[in-house]
């Protein structure tokens, strides 16, 4: 018999056969590569059991000068900024009613409401707080009135919710409820939510850009369109945008008991953008910027209110509320050419890099009288969605629609291991869902995309750009930061915030579906059958040693063509010094799984890492 070190090639490749990338690795699930050999990912749990409403789409952290931590969170329904661990909803109001403008009518035996407002605005799912209505005589108390609801269904004039008390439960109406609730109701209207879907057809591109007013229902490009939120910090304020939408500040001294407010009714704005695509600061020189922000009439004298995607608006230095352009101030616009609507932008050390759907332009502070310059770098390198870019300490990355890219001075294609993979099995119609994100200190950038089977956030590829490196896998997190404020990186999915590259569980569970499969291998030229009689592991534990284990499973075929037939299935421990199988065939694929609490016994957190494995191996004849 012959030991044969099987060391396989770093990194997945899936663009030849599975044979012809003998000598590498061919399959993968939650498994990266640091210095050139496989390990488990690392774990997560929930950095609270509170919960928020809606897909989170979008996070941003920020400090106060006096140290308080926050975390700005966009979702599909409201906007929260957590400090602590509570999610304060700080989502801004589109409007008041006046005093009897809302009326109630309920039915007995029924909790469904009808409440009648004339022109409300609203859309299903939005919310509304009622405040100063009576009771409408029998179970439903002014309580049960008098706080926030989520609408179930709307009409021109009407819409519905049902009827809860204080603590959530359901209330049922009975026949003592004829009342409408008094001559004093007031209604205060969240501004409207947005979808949890791209849908082709609506948003940009229907009925011209940015019709009707943005929080009124007419407004298809945003109410009838993917939830997108952009956010960024000036000084200790919060600036939010929503795509295709109004531009809105959160003050800090306020608190988080206050909501965030638009910007252009703020006392001092002067001809701050009413709308825009996505909203960033510039840092060094203290400017606020609006990109695809609405232009100024004629006359100068106000907004438009419609997107202009290709205008780039920005503010009077060191004031994010003058945005008129004087020659007193540093305030101003311009516009790009190339494409046909900006898609995002990014912030480096030196400047700020801007996506059109078909180019990417580089601007940078260059004082007065211009303030900004702003220079195309590269056409056909398009942005596939607003988020799908991020700044990674060694240069800035990003998906297109065909290619992934960086920059660093000068823009790069980066060959792509698993590009086939990844573009031949991707929903593009849901592009916009796509987020980047960085894994710093494992010098990690990685991107979570729909495959073409789902409209929801389900894979992820990552780019090792140290080693030059790729790997994938099956996980759903809809917005990413790194570590930087907090020592972990957080995450979202599902309502909750999460902690990565915790441990090595999934949230207190085992991590399922954990795994490495190497290409097919064999002796020679595959003319020969090859016996193989046991494996010598070479691996460690990185928690948990003496109680973890995994399982190295042996797979044969014949010929390319033949499916895979699994020979046998060895659990290894850290002390296994051998494990005997059986297989003989022309070919030969190893995978590696995680075995996580085989034994039921409560030890989970089992992280591990492969060396060089060797296998005693020899030929066995041509037939």
């Amino acid at each position: 018999m012959t030991l044969q070190k099987a060391v396989f090639n770093p990194g997945i490749n899936r663009e030849g056969t599975d044979y012809s990338n003998e000598g590498g690795w061919f399959d993968v699930n939650l498994v990266r590569f640091r210095k050139g050999y496989p390990e488990k990912f690392g774990g997560w749990t929930k950095n609270t059991a509170n919960t928020f409403l809606g897909t989170c789409r979008a996070l941003h952290p920020w400090v106060a000068l006096e140290g308080t931590k926050y975390l700005g969170l966009g979702t599909t329904f409201k906007y929260y900024i957590e400090e602590g661990s509570n999610f304060n909803d700080v989502t801004p109001i589109r409007t008041t009613t006046a005093a009897g403008d809302v009326t109630f009518a309920a039915t007995d035996g029924s909790s469904t409401i009808t409440v009648s407002d004339t022109a409300h605005g609203a859309v299903k799912n939005d919310f509304v707080t009622f405040s100063d209505a009576v009771s409408l005589g029998g179970n439903i108390t002014a309580d049960v009135l008098n706080q926030e609801y989520q609408i179930v269904s709307v009409t021109t004039d009407t819409y519905t919710i049902t009827a809860k008390d204080t603590n959530g439960d359901t209330v049922t109406a009975n026949s003592s409820d004829t009342g409408n609730g008094g001559s004093s109701t007031v209604g205060t209207y969240q501004i409207n939510v947005g979808l949890d879907v791209y849908i082709p057809g609506t948003g940009w591109g229907l009925n011209g850009w940015g019709e009707g007013t943005f929080g009124s229902a007419t407004a298809l490009s945003v109410v009838n369109q993917l939830r997108l939120w952009t956010h960024d910090h000036f000084g200790e304020n919060l600036i939010m945008n929503v795509r295709g939408g109004g531009i809105y500040q959160w003050t800090e001294n306020n608190g988080t008991n206050t909501r965030a407010v638009d910007m252009s009714g703020i006392s001092g704005a002067n001809l701050v953008p009413t709308v825009g695509l996505q909203v960033i600061t510039s840092e060094k020189d203290r400017h606020l910027i609006v990109l695809g922000a609405d232009p100024l009439n004629d006359a100068g004298t106000a907004r438009t209110g419609t997107v202009d995607p290709m205008l780039i608006a920005f503010s009077d230095q060191e004031d994010n509320l003058q945005f008129e352009p004087l020659i007193t101030n540093t305030a101003g616009s311009l516009r790009l050419s190339s494409g046909s609507s900006i898609i995002g932008a990014v912030k480096s050390r030196q400047e700020i890099l801007v996506w059109t759907d078909t180019a990417l332009y580089s601007m940078q502070f260059v004082g007065p009288p211009f303030t900004f310059a702003v220079n195309l770098v590269n056409e056909g390198t398009g942005l596939v969605g607003p988020k799908a870019a991020v700044t990674a300490p060694s240069a800035i990355y990003w998906m297109g629609y065909n290619n992934f890219y960086s920059y660093n001075g000068s823009v790069q294609t980066i060959p792509c291991n698993v590009h086939n993979y990844v573009f031949n099995d991707i929903n593009l119609v849901q592009s916009f869902k796509i987020n980047a994100f960085t894994i710093a200190d494992k010098n990690e950038v990685g991107w979570f995309y729909c495959s073409s089977s789902s409209d929801e956030i389900d894979r992820y590829v990552i780019y090792n750009y140290m080693e030059n490196l790729w790997t994938y896998g099956q996980l759903s997190r809809t917005a990413w930061l790194d570590a930087g404020i907090e020592n972990f990186p957080r995450a979202v999915n599902g309502g909750y915030l999460y902690q990565q590259e915790i441990g090595f569980d999934a949230d207190g569970s085992p991590m399922t579906n954990v795994f490495i499969e190497s290409s097919d291998f064999d002796i020679g030229e595959g003319d020969q059958f090859t016996f193989i009689r046991r494996i010598i592991p070479d691996f460690k534990f990185i928690e948990n040693e003496n109680n973890g284990s995994i399982n190295i499973v042996v797979k044969t075929r014949n010929f390319p063509g033949d499916s895979l037939t699994t020979n046998s299935t060895n659990e290894i421990s850290e002390t296994t010094q051998q494990a005997y199988v059986r297989g003989r065939a022309r070919q030969m694929v190893l995978r590696f799984e995680s075995n996580d609490d085989a034994d039921n016994d409560g030890n989970l957190g089992i992280g591990w890492r492969l060396g060089a494995t060797r296998i005693d191996i020899k030929p066995d004849g041509r037939r």
